[in-house]
């Protein structure tokens, strides 16, 4: 059987970064052949295999052929008489178009490797057009290694410019575009996403409402939040958090047609949503009085939802010219102390009737945040 490492494992190895997943191609072979081998078929689109042992997936080498618009318009052929050259060039940028085979010998007929050394993100053909979320993943990966000094090759940046102009990229489907935005949130330097999408041309197409709030903000404010949530936490949901601060309370109903469209996670949007909100009222919570700093930590559910609160605040923190230095955080973290000690069933038992526990554990709760106050 011929197999060759393909993709990311390949190109990560060359970049000298952990490889997590290795895929392979097989040329020259059936599903029949694969099957009696001892491989699982998984492939719905075309035939995929796990290996028995490894549980790698091997891929039947394919080519591709555009029937339709979008990302789904595409007929593949699997024939033994696709080469493994055929194979990459169906693949998205130079970099991911190097094979390796089970000797190490490496197969790169794109000058895959040359793009690595000059450290360029360079389409692998004009095909690159036809699938749409090509767009999102050159993002995608300018978000995984600009950090090392890549760029987008300005041939590659014009071809994505026509396929905005073009209306290729209008047939994106929400589901994609979160996966690749998510991924980037994750990645070493996710504004990078967004700069490259605006350099071409895209951010108003596949996301309207944050093209409108980067406006707003002069692009910077929104994306040095981020910049900053980056270098404080590792978790996407608190670096979208960040993000999604800047649209500011006046404009949440934007921010949450955002989520809606794109189907983001909840724990991505409540968390958001609360960002976008309450920051500017966490920021001035060291001026609050005790009803005030009281609403506002009702409002963050920071007694049931401990962990998001302190997602919240690094969030908040981000959005400020010192994260590290952020004594907001420490007051609302001990006013939500304050309130969590109070002995709620104990108050409850005093009172009279049902109606009025609420009030008496609201009052409770506002006298132990004015108690702390009167301590500082």
């Amino acid at each position: 059987m011929k197999a060759y490492l393909v993709g990311g494992a390949v190109r990560d190895g060359l970049l000298g970064l952990p490889v997590l997943d290795r895929d392979w191609v097989v040329v020259g072979e059936t599903p029949e052949a694969m099957i009696a081998a001892g491989f699982k078929p998984v492939g719905k689109d075309f035939p995929v295999f796990l290996h028995p042992e490894t549980h790698e997936e091997f891929a039947l080498a394919r080519t591709e052929r555009k029937t339709a618009p979008g990302y789904h318009g595409f007929h593949f052929n699997t024939d033994t008489s696709v080469t493994l050259e055929d194979d990459l060039l169906r693949r998205d940028l130079t970099i991911n178009a190097i094979a390796q085979a089970q000797t190490g010998e490496l197969v790169d007929p794109f000058n895959g490797q040359q793009d690595i050394e000059k450290k360029v993100l360079r389409h692998v053909s004009s095909a690159f057009t036809e699938d749409p979320v090509r767009v999102l993943r050159l993002a995608k990966f300018m978000a995984r290694f600009s950090h090392l000094g890549f760029s987008v090759a300005p041939d590659t940046l014009n071809l994505v410019k026509s396929m905005v102009s073009d209306g290729e990229i209008d047939a994106l489907v929400p589901e994609r575009v979160w996966v690749e935005f998510e991924s980037a949130l994750s990645a070493k330097t996710p504004t990078a996403f967004f700069t490259t999408l605006d350099s071409a041309e895209a951010t108003a197409r596949v996301m309207p409402q944050l093209y409108t709030a980067f406006n707003r903000s002069n692009n910077e404010t929104m994306l040095n939040a981020l910049s900053k949530a980056t270098t404080t936490s590792d978790k996407s949901k608190v670096r979208f958090a960040a993000l999604c601060a800047g649209f500011k309370s006046a404009h949440a109903n934007e921010l949450q047609s955002l989520c809606e469209q794109l189907r983001t996670p909840s724990a991505f949007s409540e968390l958001a949503l609360l960002s976008a909100r309450w920051t500017d009222k966490a920021h001035d919570a060291l001026s609050l009085d005790e009803t005030e700093l009281h609403t506002l930590l009702k409002s963050l559910d920071a007694a049931r939802r401990p962990q998001r609160f302190e997602d919240f605040l690094i969030a908040a923190s981000a959005n400020t010219e010192d994260p590290a230095h952020y004594p907001q955080a420490k007051r609302l973290r001990e006013c939500a102390t304050a309130m969590a000690n109070i002995d709620a069933a104990l108050i409850a038992k005093s009172q009279p009737n049902k109606q009025t526990i609420s009030t008496a554990i609201k009052s409770s709760e506002i006298a132990a945040i004015k108690s702390l106050l009167e301590q500082r």
